[in-house]
């Protein structure tokens, strides 16, 4: 299961579909208060997340999950790559960091490798 947290719909939609296409089950979320309020109780295997999303960010979701104890592997998405957000990126964790546009095999191999899910072909 991959949780997708993208406050831009049309993104989330195309990024949703391209991951179930791929054998994944998807719960998409279009803010980080959405995902805490109706995340279900099972566990996910992988959160793909925005950095730079209305409201909450996606480090700040990052934090709270931390401060929960959640140990999901988070995979950062953004459109506005710099050097310190890679930095920060890396800091807390992440399993994976993509800029937007990306590759979605990418993304869909780094899936894979972190959640410790088979690679099913295409």
């Amino acid at each position: 299961m991959v949780a997708v947290v993208e406050d831009d719909s049309s993104f989330r939609r195309a990024l949703s579909r391209s991951l179930t296409i791929r054998g994944f089950r998807i719960y998409d979320y279009d803010s980080a208060e959405e995902f805490l309020r109706r995340h279900p109780t099972e566990p996910s295997d992988c959160i793909v997340l925005d950095i730079h999303l209305g409201g909450m960010s996606g480090f700040e979701l990052q934090a709270e999950l931390a401060a929960r104890g959640a140990q999901i592997p988070i995979v950062f998405i953004t459109a506005f790559d710099d050097p310190g957000t890679r930095r920060h990126a890396q800091d807390v964790g992440a399993a994976g960091y993509f800029q937007k546009p990306f590759d979605d095999q990418s993304l869909v191999d780094t899936i894979n490798r972190v959640a410790r899910r088979p690679s099913r072909p295409v």
